[in-house]
């Protein structure tokens, strides 16, 4: 079963319950999908990959870690818990991101693999390790964790 009939799946069983608020969340979900498809110049009707359903949801994870921490500074924890209760829900489907122990023995290694020993090639270094690292851990975890070692 796909990622995108997992998720039809998730969206008529909290029709069934009733629970509104899953239902907005998977309906939101099924319409990035097709942006998504739409895109990439396709039919709307074309079946997502597992893939590309990855990608939507982990840019609609983030975008709630976005809100809730704009929502948090605003004093506005009443909707920051709305966003977090819709990134529960998406989580589900995302794989389990690395630790931050992973993601620095990682980092060591490709920095002794290239030589780096100060700031000036950081870019490039941070390219090197997202490159190699897409979709198992955290952008902004790996970014602190390579601060960390240039600091």
């Amino acid at each position: 079963m796909t990622l995108q009939e997992q998720i039809k799946e998730e969206m008529k069983t909290s029709m069934r319950a009733r629970d509104m608020q899953a239902v907005t969340t998977y309906r939101g979900l099924m319409s990035a999908f097709t942006n998504e498809v739409v895109a990439q110049k396709l039919s709307p009707d074309t079946p997502v990959t597992d893939e590309m359903a990855l990608t939507v949801i982990t840019r609609e994870a983030k975008r709630r870690k976005d809100s809730i921490k704009q929502f948090s500074d605003a004093g506005r924890d009443d909707l920051a818990d709305d966003e977090k209760k819709e990134l529960a829900m998406l989580e589900k489907f995302l794989p389990t991101l690395m630790s931050v122990e992973e993601i620095t023995k990682i980092v060591s290694a490709k920095k002794e693999e290239m030589g780096i020993t100060d700031l000036s090639e950081k870019g490039k270094f941070i390219g090197a390790v997202m490159g190699e690292l897409k979709g198992k851990a955290d952008g902004a975890l790996v970014k602190e964790v390579v601060d960390g070692l240039f600091a």
